[in-house]
């Protein structure tokens, strides 16, 4: 059997081996798999690296407000402490900070359910790509 040019620049005339083919098409799916295992990697890098600057602010904003209702709160505890017995107006404080406290964890947690792990294009890309590889000629 004679050698199949595999040279592009040689005519085409000579028609390839199914071997040659298969090993060209095996090629092929191999370098598109590679392919989106390196989009997969590329779309988590870019969503961790927001999520990752989003929590420092996030951090910041949070010490900034907590010093903030710190000293508010000392001084709502100081402002009733002039009504009142001191001990009651910490505990009035206390309670409304528990309240506040109660109401962000539950929308905390309802929000952190939306956050989607999962790189959904590549998902997608490499659902096609299986259905092509099973019928390549649809």
């Amino acid at each position: 059997m004679a050698s199949v040019p595999t040279n592009p620049a040689e005519p085409r005339g000579r028609e390839s081996s199914v071997g040659e083919l298969l090993s060209d098409v095996t090629s092929d799916v191999q370098s598109l798999f590679r392919q989106e295992v390196e989009l997969a990697k590329a779309e988590v890098k870019e969503e961790a690296t927001k999520a990752g600057k989003a929590a420092g602010m996030y951090g910041g904003a949070g010490f900034a407000g907590y010093m903030v209702l710190l000293f508010l709160s000392l001084a709502a505890v100081l402002g009733l402490a002039n009504v009142m017995d001191e001990v009651w107006a910490a505990l009035i404080v206390t309670a409304v900070w528990a309240v506040i406290a109660a109401v962000l964890y539950q929308r905390g947690r309802t929000r952190m359910r939306t956050v989607n792990p999962k790189p959904e294009q590549t998902v997608e890309t490499m659902k096609e790509n299986a259905q092509w590889a099973r019928h390549p000629t649809r």
